[in-house]
């Protein structure tokens, strides 16, 4: 499971290199479970897109998770006025990615219908049928972590998208369930008996995070470099 890439389009293609080196001799089906935050930030948002929406390494199954970046987005381009996006949340970087000329002044209006002409239909398509979360046996896979003590059919998308506290203080697994996640920047990716965080802000640091968990329960990290 990969965490936030944030527009860091070299970093995804070296960690999946990693990926695919490490799961060579590996049987059984394989898994990319990226979670969330594709976009914004980093300077190739629409690349990256462009690249989760191809077909994955061979021998392997991806599974796109929505994060809050790709929620907000979407909030954006169907109510511009009400909604800062751009303005606080990197989503610059991501209008410029998809060749927007965002110098010319801040209509929220006139550059959302910009971008909307920018984005290729299926960019859109594919952000808007985004599943929000994931359930394995012992795993789920969500952007953000789910609040303590609710089923995850219970959770609220703004849970699973945006929570932090009390999700990130809670140190048991719910029926020995841990939660993957991303969405709080960590220096080291974190691993406790409810949860592990890959989140280690690539836009910021250059590292992008992946763990590995085997059929078997074995955990293991890797790193785009």
């Amino acid at each position: 499971a990969i965490g936030d890439v944030h527009g860091c389009f070299a970093e995804l293609l070296a960690l999946e290199r990693r990926i695919i080196a490490d799961a060579t001799g590996v049987a059984g089906e394989k898994w990319i479970v990226t979670l969330g935050d594709y976009i914004d930030r980093g300077p190739a948002s629409a690349q990256v897109v462009d690249h989760l929406m191809a077909p994955p390494p061979a021998d392997f199954r991806r599974i796109c998770l929505l994060g809050n970046h790709e929620q907000m987005l979407l909030d954006f381009l169907a109510a511009p006025r009400a909604n800062p996006y751009l303005l606080e949340y990197g989503g610059w970087e991501t209008a410029q990615s998809y060749g927007l000329n965002t110098s010319a002044g801040i209509n929220l209006t006139g550059l959302a219908r910009d971008l909307r002409g920018r984005m290729p239909p299926e960019h859109l398509q594919w952000l808007e049928q985004l599943p929000i979360a994931l359930s394995v046996p012992g795993y789920i896979f969500a952007h953000a972590g789910i609040r303590p003590g609710l089923t995850l059919d219970e959770q609220s998308d703004q849970d699973l998208l945006w929570i932090r506290q009390p999700f990130l203080d809670s140190l048991a697994s719910q029926a020995g369930t841990i939660v993957v996640h991303g969405h709080t920047p960590v220096a080291e990716p974190e691993q406790t008996a409810a949860r592990i965080n890959v989140d280690t802000g690539c836009f910021a640091t250059g590292r992008l995070t992946a763990v590995r968990i085997d059929a078997g329960g074995g955990v293991s990290f890797l790193f785009n470099r």
